[in-house]
């Protein structure tokens, strides 16, 4: 039995004579084996690169039009308000479609919307309000280009794969979070805001491009009839009511991101309570976080596809309570940084493996609402950032932080005692892998 993908070009079929992935002898950059995952994944590094760049360039360019500091709250809101609300309508229309069409329609909008600032700067009549039409504009793309591009990824390099492949794109998504603001900063300082949107056009242009190296991608290949749009995303929520091991992973997926991850909201107010550190204090301690986000790929990448999922996933949570504890309760700047590398460590490893093992659970015809749900939790996350928020403002960022971290350590430990769905789920992904091979 071999795992065939929908389209053979390109596409490296596995042999059972092979090492499984996971084993001692395989090779954890064997995902670059398969050609069409290389276009993708360097498509995704460009879009990524320029997307987090773009985001710091918008912040200044932003200030600089303004000189109010609700403008960065209002640029970054019509971004989050069309995420949250598009998600699931994106998830649905990705499993009605052809997928690589999706994606290239989406980035080429979000590229449209860069050449557009980009004509408005150089005639010098840009104002602040066609940057927040254009955000908003991007923030009804992401929601389609996203969920596609996760179930193209799964479709290209299969399950054996799948933790691996996004352990590799995630931890370039990591890197992307240093080297775009980095690099955007830099061109603004050094040339222009005109340089840095020229750089983001030609970045997004090369994802388009790479998108060409990947077969067409279809959900659906019964030729069965299409339910009306809202019947198909009612069947999302029914489908995660009954497959209750995807719905165990969609909310353990959310304890950490709305329990703990808010931290890095208020990263500003932490350096100066607890080091006074002011603004280079919290650059690098934004730089330190990304590092570990690309060390936790790395980790996953390295540890392969093998069946201890749920321990990983569990086990790097709880780290992850712990680590960021340390931080905050660690007198001394330059040492805190090491149990902050840590704790993005951790929190990436789990993250990873959650958003892998979901991928295997469900049906190709339902991943890209699946995909959708997997996205809506970081449009709602930013929910989590009010009651710890609140909290700072009240007992101080370093309490603030540290209830969090034992809340979710609790959280965890009361979720697996209660869920035996949990602690099932390395059968239940082997048990979906299996399927997946035979069919």
């Amino acid at each position: 039995m071999v795992y065939t993908p929908h389209s053979l070009r390109g596409v490296a079929v596995i042999d059972p004579a092979r090492p499984e992935p996971g084993s001692p002898k395989a090779n954890a950059l064997d995902v670059f084996s398969v050609p069409q995952f290389r276009w993708l994944f360097f498509g995704n590094v460009a879009f990524f690169f320029a997307m987090q760049g773009q985001m710091l360039t918008r912040t200044l360019l932003a200030w600089e039009l303004t000189g109010e500091a609700t403008s960065l709250a209002y640029i970054n809101l019509v971004v989050a308000v069309p995420l949250i609300f598009a998600s699931v309508l994106g998830g649905a229309i990705t499993d009605r479609v052809e997928r690589r069409q999706l994606v290239i329609v989406g980035q080429s909008l979000i590229t449209a919307n860069e050449i557009f600032i980009l004509a408005l700067l150089l005639t010098g009549r840009l104002e602040f309000w066609h940057m927040l039409c254009t955000a908003f504009i991007a923030g009804c793309a992401f929601p389609f280009i996203m969920p596609a591009r996760m179930a193209i990824t799964m479709k290209v390099v299969g399950p054996q794969r799948l933790q691996r492949a996004m352990g590799f794109q995630s931890g370039a998504m990591n890197l992307n979070r240093i080297l775009g603001p980095a690099a955007m900063g830099l061109i603004v300082a050094q040339f222009s805001y005109p340089a840095a949107y020229v750089l983001s056009i030609f970045l997004y242009s090369m994802a388009i491009f790479c998108m060409f190296g990947v077969d067409r991608s279809h959900s659906d290949e019964s030729g069965e009839e299409k339910k009306p749009l809202l019947e198909d995303i009612a069947l999302g929520f029914s489908y995660i009511r009954s497959n209750r091991p995807v719905l165990i992973c969609l909310l353990f997926g959310l304890l950490p991101m709305f329990l703990a991850m808010p931290f890095q909201n208020i990263l500003v107010m932490l350096a100066e309570q607890a080091w006074n550190t002011g603004e280079g204090g919290v650059g690098t301690l934004m730089a330190t976080g990304g590092v570990g986000g690309v060390v936790g790929a790395i980790w996953v990448v390295k540890r392969g596809d093998d069946a201890g999922r749920m321990k990983l996933m569990l086990g790097s949570t709880v780290a992850f309570g712990i680590c960021l504890a340390v931080f905050v309760l660690t007198p001394v700047f330059a040492f805190a940084l090491l149990p902050l590398l840590a704790a993005n460590v951790f929190a990436n490893a789990s993250q990873t493996v959650n958003n892998a093992a979901i991928q295997v659970l469900v049906e190709d015809k339902m991943r890209g609402r699946m995909s959708s749900f997997m996205m809506l939790s970081f449009g709602l996350t930013p929910i989590g950032v009010f009651p710890m928020a609140i909290a700072a403002d009240n007992f101080g960022a370093v309490s603030a932080i540290l209830g969090a971290s034992a809340l979710l350590v609790l959280a965890t430990v009361v979720f697996y005692l209660a869920s035996k769905t949990l602690r099932a789920l390395d059968h239940s992904v082997s048990e979906a892998m299996a399927a997946r091979v035979e069919s």
